[in-house]
């Protein structure tokens, strides 16, 4: 299997402290059956800056440790790219990087609200032949208060990562019973992990595909899965319509 969103690169953000951790972390990955991670270093959130050179360095240095303890898993370069204006721009001057140099970018936004500027700025990406997918969408309030905001993005040509913990529960069962209610409406390509530790923020992905399993049946984790497959070879993934989502009165969340 292949995580593409992980916080596995060792003093960079918020993920793995030292490489340490990321061996801890790599054996994690590993026992939930994933051999591929793409790494994905918070860029230019306000607190951390990781640039491209940088996180290759670092995504290499961590390929020959894994060899050297004898991990079957291997890293690859990538980013979780903050919103901002200059996106385009910066991916045009090679200031930032695409999930392993893919047309795929991941794309975080703020964890309050969907900037307004969202739509044209996909829109231009998109001219340009990148497709940017959208992280743990589950996560943002403006999207659980407004889902339609996902529905519209999702619409007009962008992806969606969930992360596993979300449907795993670990994050609460409200956010476990919205984020059911994106897949249910087609609005999730990508389940990854978003792993920053073992301890707090750990992979769940089998939990999280046995949850999709049980609720939708064996195509909806398929599907899921062999997008990421899709992606590391920069081909098209598997979409279906998407729906608007069910305004169900659930634990008080829309």
């Amino acid at each position: 299997m292949i995580d593409i969103h992980c916080h596995i690169l060792p003093a960079m953000d918020d993920g793995a402290g030292d490489s340490a951790d990321s061996i801890e972390m790599a054996r994690a990955a590993v026992r939930q059956g994933i051999r591929t991670i793409i790494a994905t270093p918070h860029h230019n959130n306000g607190v951390y800056k990781n640039e491209p050179a940088a996180v290759r360095e670092a995504a290499d240095q961590l390929n020959k440790r894994l060899i050297k303890e004898d991990i079957p898993l291997h890293v690859l370069p990538g980013q979780e790219i903050r919103i901002y204006g200059e996106v385009e721009q910066d991916l045009a001057k090679r200031q930032l990087l695409s999930l392993n140099d893919t047309k795929y970018i991941l794309i975080e936004f703020p964890f309050d609200h969907v900037p307004r500027y969202a739509e044209q700025l996909f829109y231009d990406l998109q001219l340009k032949g990148y497709i940017p997918v959208i992280a743990h969408p589950e996560r943002n309030r403006e999207i659980r208060e407004n889902p339609s905001l996902l529905y519209h993005l999702v619409e007009k040509g962008a992806a969606s990562q969930m992360t596993s913990g979300s449907l795993a529960g670990t994050f609460g069962k409200q956010l476990k019973v919205f984020s059911l209610r994106l897949a249910e409406a087609n609005l999730i390509h990508f389940v990854a992990s978003d792993a920053h530790n073992v301890k707090t923020r750990n992979f769940h992905t089998q939990e999280a595909l046995y949850v999709l399993e049980k609720e939708f049946g064996s195509e909806r984790p398929y599907m899921l899965t062999e997008n990421a497959e899709l992606l590391l070879r920069n081909q098209t993934i598997f979409r279906q319509p998407p729906q608007p989502v069910k305004r169900r009165k659930l634990f008080g969340l829309f």
